[in-house]
């Protein structure tokens, strides 16, 4: 199509069209103006309704505060925090509303009947502030992040949390990013008057909400102690109903639900427990036996009647005594640790100790655990049991222990399967593969209960010619000699030959010990 120029009076045309189209653009509809009236109005009845609300739960917070200063006091100073916070930033925004109005109207403007409802310039020049210092949106943004910050901290209810969060949400729109604009310009940039005091209108009501969510939480968190509660049980708490002749026993008598701040009266078999002891019941145990502890818990509830709770609970007196036993076995072995373990009952294990007699050590490990390790055999290794019983110091068992030697470790020839698991042979018939894959020969003690291994130091193997003459070949260490792997390989099968001599090193010194059969197979 052809390029015709244009004269100056259609270029004039033109030019009207797109004046006439961008101020039609920015006229503000007055029907979208009358709307905000409508959510202004619906607003204020709104905040009205809130703000009475939250006074009366205030003043319900502070009547509890002087009725019981002990028992509310943290609640009222979180509820004084927050009604304190809440003020401070409702009336902040209501100054930006009344500057955003007198920017308008000038300084005689009035919030109630504003007269230039659309003026896009007076929030730009109040939230946005080109060229006037601090921005009074981004004070106002970071204003509401430490509010609502410190408001969902005094919230537990997950999804209330939510629900502020998102009410007082200050990050940008997605469309707004896609625009490159913050929070503060996407909600007051090019912003009739009436709908910017109507958006800071929407945010008074909605920290109104917040505060009266956090006021309701902290109202029942006062309630969560008082006794108004569905069911109220007594208990007694002993530290132990199992007592050692001569101890303490001691219990504490308690109310579920109980309030601290108004201790109830407890009677024993008729008899008041001295209010000093704080519920705490004390006996001193002279005989052994099951011994029955009855009473009941008495409260004053608020129009001034009594209620009892009655308990009923036992305790047994045992003799003193003592568990002393060997994990392993019921001998010690010499030279080696030998676990045992050592409680008393009713007692923790910090409250217990133990000691040996002269042949050998006993050392504590923890939780009862402990490990015994005689010096020499023949000589009796005695344990004696002590426990704290009361403040001083109770002997309660001692228990004596035979002291054996080690028995004879076994040797063996350790090899791999085909699957690749170890396992030992101690005699009979073996492949020459299986034998010529092992490097040589181990001892162990390894009874079930015992599990001990043993360093061999040098061994003997007889192999016998086609004569029937014996054919010694000696090694020092664990390993297989070359000359002793050569004569295996010579081996056929059905031929035999013995491991003996084997000389092997345990915790007790060395020994020498049986000797093996190996047939080839």
């Amino acid at each position: 199509m052809a390029n015709i120029p244009k004269s100056p009076r259609q270029k004039m045309i033109n030019l009207m069209y797109i004046v006439l189209t961008a101020m039609l653009a920015l006229n503000v509809s007055s029907d979208v103006l009358n709307g905000f009236k409508i959510v202004e109005d619906s607003l204020k009845r709104t905040i009205g309704n809130s703000l009475s609300q939250n006074v009366a739960l205030y003043a319900e917070l502070t009547e509890y505060y002087h009725k019981n200063t002990e028992k509310t006091e943290v609640w009222f100073l979180k509820g004084k925090e927050v009604h304190s916070l809440t003020d401070s930033l409702y009336q902040y925004i209501q100054s930006l509303k009344v500057d955003i109005v007198k920017e308008a109207d000038g300084k005689n403007g009035d919030i109630d009947n504003i007269e230039h409802v659309d003026d896009l310039e007076a929030s730009n020049q109040v939230m946005l502030a080109p060229g006037r210092g601090e921005k009074e949106g981004r004070k106002l943004k970071l204003f509401i992040d430490r509010y609502k910050n410190t408001i969902v901290s005094m919230i537990n209810d997950t999804v209330k949390q939510r629900i502020i969060l998102n009410n007082l949400n200050t990050e940008p729109s997605e469309s707004a990013k896609a625009e490159n604009k913050n929070w503060e310009e996407s909600w007051f940039e090019n912003m009739p008057v009436a709908a910017a005091t109507t958006l800071l209108s929407k945010l008074q009501s909605d920290i109104l909400y917040a505060e009266g969510e956090v006021l309701h939480t902290l109202l029942n968190n006062i309630d969560v102690g008082d006794f108004r509660v569905n069911r109220i049980k007594a208990y007694v708490i002993p530290n132990s109903q199992n007592v050692i002749q001569g101890s303490m026993y001691s219990a504490h008598i308690v109310l579920s639900a109980e309030d601290s701040t108004q201790r109830p009266s407890i009677f024993i078999n008729d008899k008041l427990l001295p209010p000093e002891n704080m519920g705490l019941f004390e006996v001193r145990a002279g005989s052994i036996g099951n011994f029955p502890l009855k009473g009941f818990i008495e409260i004053t509830r608020s129009n001034g009647g009594k209620t009892q709770y009655p308990f009923e609970q036992s305790y047994t007196v045992v003799a003193p005594m003592a568990t002393v036993s060997a994990t392993m076995m019921n001998v010690l072995y010499a030279a080696i640790d030998n676990p045992i373990e050592i409680s008393v009952p009713g007692l923790p294990s910090q409250a217990v100790s133990a000691s040996s007699s002269g042949n050998g050590t006993l050392t504590p490990k923890g939780n009862g655990q402990w490990v015994a390790r005689p010096a020499k055999v023949g000589a009796d290794f005695v344990i004696t049991v002590t426990a704290q019983v009361d403040g001083r110091n109770q002997v309660v068992a001692t228990k004596t222990f035979k002291v054996r030697p080690l028995p004879d470790p076994k040797p063996f020839i350790e090899y791999a399967d085909e699957n690749g698991n170890v396992k030992r042979f101690a005699g009979g018939n073996l492949s020459k593969a299986l034998l010529l894959s092992s490097s040589g020969i181990k001892a162990a003690i390894d009874d079930g209960l015992l599990n001990i291994e043993f360093q061999v130091s040098g061994f003997e193997i007889v192999f016998f010619d086609s004569m029937g003459n014996a054919v010694p070949e000696v090694t020092t260490g664990s390993n297989f000699s070359d000359r002793q792997k050569d004569q295996m390989r010579r081996l056929s099968r059905g031929k035999r030959f013995y491991v003996s001599r084997v000389k092997a090193v345990g915790p007790d010194g060395e020994r020498q010990i049986q000797p093996i059969e190996v047939i080839i197979n």
